[in-house]
């Protein structure tokens, strides 16, 4: 009785895009979806978890699903897989990791409850009102 041997070909996966590529990505992504208040901040040195954070807003839990979604889709064209998605039931406050970028969709009580602009934000400015 003989069986016929499966062979598993692997490869070892591609270097992600460069960061600068992945965020024009998500830029393109979020506006094709027609997002709301998209917002980009740089977090290096503030975090070791990632390089920046893209902030978005949709209309409705459909709309916030569909720009995650779009995201998703711009980063797999690139070959980047996402490291994780979060939150895509409720779809008030959906999460895409994408390594160097994470992307945050939602709902604008929710943004505005969370307040994750002010957070990641604190002391980047100074007593004149400046940008640091």
């Amino acid at each position: 009785m003989s069986s016929q041997a499966h062979v598993i070909k692997t490869r070892l996966p591609e270097p992600p895009p460069p960061v600068e590529v992945l965020l024009a990505n998500v830029r393109a992504a979020v506006e094709e979806i027609k997002a709301k208040d998209v917002v980009e901040i740089d977090v290096r040195g503030k975090t070791s978890v990632t390089d920046h954070l893209v902030i978005a807003s949709g209309t409705s839990t459909r709309h916030v699903k569909s720009i995650a979604d779009e995201v998703i889709k711009f980063a797999k064209k690139l070959g980047a897989m996402p490291l994780g998605v979060e939150g895509e039931r409720e779809a008030e406050w959906v999460l895409v990791d994408l390594g160097d970028v994470i992307v945050h969709v939602m709902l604008p009580r929710v943004r505005e409850f969370y307040a994750l602009e002010r957070l990641w934000t604190v002391g980047d400015q100074h007593e004149d009102g400046a940008d640091a």
